[in-house]
């Protein structure tokens, strides 16, 4: 059984408490805003925020991941494709560390303000 762990996910459109069950160091959830999208090597470039810290993460993604948009509150989740997802968006990344230390995504969720 894995530890119980809490992220704090922040960014320009509120706070999200995500909480969810880790099952190693590699797995978890990682959000930000969009700053640029290479479809051609399949990532996004996602602008992160920390307690004490702002970063740049490369988020890799493959014809498995799932993207979906959803309002803020709104239980309806709308399915899209990696074109919909625009600079400055607000994106929550779900997925896990490979072994060489990229972050492949398995749902990319683009979050909608009101």
């Amino acid at each position: 059984m894995g530890k119980k762990r809490i992220n704090i996910v922040t960014g320009g459109y509120g706070c999200f408490l995500a909480f969810h069950v880790s099952f190693g160091p590699d797995v978890g959830p990682l959000g930000g805003h969009r700053l640029a999208q290479q479809q051609a090597e399949s990532t996004l470039t996602v602008r992160t925020r920390g307690f004490n810290n702002v970063s740049e993460k490369v988020i890799h993604y493959d014809s498995s991941t799932r993207f979906s948009s959803q309002e803020h509150g709104a239980k309806k989740i709308n399915d899209i494709d990696a074109n919909q997802v625009k600079d400055g968006d607000r994106v929550i990344c779900l997925g896990y560390y490979d072994e060489k230390g990229e972050f492949q995504a398995a749902s990319i969720s683009k979050r909608l303000s009101h």
